[in-house]
């Protein structure tokens, strides 16, 4: 699948974009995982998101929250690959995409995210190591996960 890339901060969305972007959020975050949260917060207005692009179709996104205001470092978040296209390899280049942006962002720095403790595989297999003991939030089981910026280029 060939895939455009783009990042945007809030205020560059036109009304369709946030609208598709949005709605993935709700239907991955609140209606699949059946969890009742905020998930449109305050950090989005100050966040760059990231969407991946097939066609007209949105079928992968994340945000990336500035240092500190959700941890010390940049964190990757709202991580979602659209349900038909989860085990392609997808999540992998979002998270890649997503890394190499942060780097961009904000040149040797960590990144530190809370991570759905089920994915922790997934996102070992770029480099970030759990740092946490296991945690409920929303009823769902995360831990903090750290990516170290002066890792090898390769893990990206």
């Amino acid at each position: 699948m060939s895939l455009i890339w783009r990042w945007y901060t809030f205020s560059e969305f036109d009304t369709p974009t946030l609208f598709q972007y949005l709605r993935l959020r709700q239907q991955v975050f609140v209606v699949e995982q059946a969890c009742a949260y905020p998930d449109i917060d305050d950090l989005d207005l100050v966040s760059t998101h990231l969407l991946g692009w097939s066609g007209d179709a949105l079928v992968a996104c994340l945000r990336l929250v500035p240092p500190g205001l959700k941890y010390a470092e940049p964190s990757l978040g709202r991580v979602i690959a659209v349900p038909e296209q989860r085990g392609t390899g997808l999540g992998y280049q979002l998270i890649a995409t997503g890394l190499k942006g942060a780097a961009g962002q904000y040149p040797a720095m960590n990144n530190r995210i809370g991570a759905q403790a089920h994915l922790q595989s997934f996102y070992a297999r770029h480099g970030f190591i759990t740092v946490s003991d296991e945690y409920d939030e929303d009823g769902i089981l995360h831990v903090d996960m750290l990516w170290r910026a002066d890792q090898s280029a390769s893990v990206i």
